[in-house]
């Protein structure tokens, strides 16, 4: 389950990014996460994506939070309260900040990017609490590409691909920083297909993921991606496989669309 954002953002990653002209300032999209348990596919977790403008004394940053929270009957089992948020441009999502709080079932984890385009650095900030119930730090200076993104930024990206004109077995690659480390990983374009989804039967943009040298994200063809052929491109199922299984994301919900 602690790899329920990381894999939908490994599913959604940058290339050939330009405008934004798919994401609202004010969208909420919602998600069933589910995983198989002894041959089911169970119904875990709550996903959700939102976008917000805040203002600060130097720009007007779009706020991209994403979290994950165990339905509460699996909350004596295994409970999950994960944040991840960045703040990036309105216009181009070039990202600013980013911030990944995750708690579950006793563990935490904190990590921090601020993003240094000119010198193409991130000053890092990881925490980690100790089987002692102490916290500890570490901070690094990391040198990055110049189209690196974290996560979530990367997920919101991938949505202004102009996906229209590609033709199936085209190949977009990207590169996302996860834990201080840079990973290439490929999406690979299989064309159209209509499915049913919590928000009506949607003609749908469909992408096979994979991740080079990835301990969270297996396989190739096994990791799937529909997003809506329409000009807001919404993410509205995946299929992953994990090394300890495979899992699915549903959408449940769409509001504050921009188109």
């Amino acid at each position: 389950m602690r790899y329920l954002l990381i894999i939908l953002s490994l599913v959604f990653c940058q290339m050939g990014f330009a405008q934004n002209t798919a994401v609202s300032t004010n969208e909420t999209l919602k998600f069933t996460a589910a995983y198989n348990m002894s041959g089911i596919m169970t119904d875990l977790a709550e996903v959700s994506m939102e976008t917000g403008l805040v203002k600060t004394s130097k720009a007007t940053l779009l706020r991209l939070r994403l979290t994950a929270t165990t339905y509460s009957k699996w909350d004596s089992f295994f409970k999950i309260r994960d944040l991840y948020e960045s703040y990036v441009s309105p216009t181009t999502l070039t990202p600013y900040l980013h911030k990944r709080d995750i708690n579950e079932g006793g563990y935490y984890k904190f990590m921090q990017y601020k993003f240094q385009h000119k010198s193409k650095t991130i000053a890092s900030t990881k925490k980690k609490r100790r089987g002692d119930g102490t916290i500890w730090e570490e901070n690094k200076s990391l040198s990055v590409g110049s189209s690196t993104n974290d996560i979530v930024t990367s997920i919101y990206k991938i949505r202004n691909l102009n996906l229209d004109e590609a033709v199936k077995g085209k190949t977009f690659p990207m590169t996302i920083i996860f834990d201080n480390k840079e990973f290439k990983a490929s999406v690979v374009y299989l064309g159209t297909e209509t499915i049913s989804t919590g928000i009506g039967k949607k003609l749908c943009h469909k992408l096979a993921i994979s991740v080079n040298n990835s301990t969270v994200l297996k396989g190739s063809n096994d990791n799937l991606l529909w997003l809506t052929a329409d000009a807001n491109k919404i993410p509205v199922h995946a299929k992953f496989k994990i090394a300890v299984g495979n899992g699915e994301l549903k959408i449940k919900s769409a509001s504050g669309l921009k188109n």
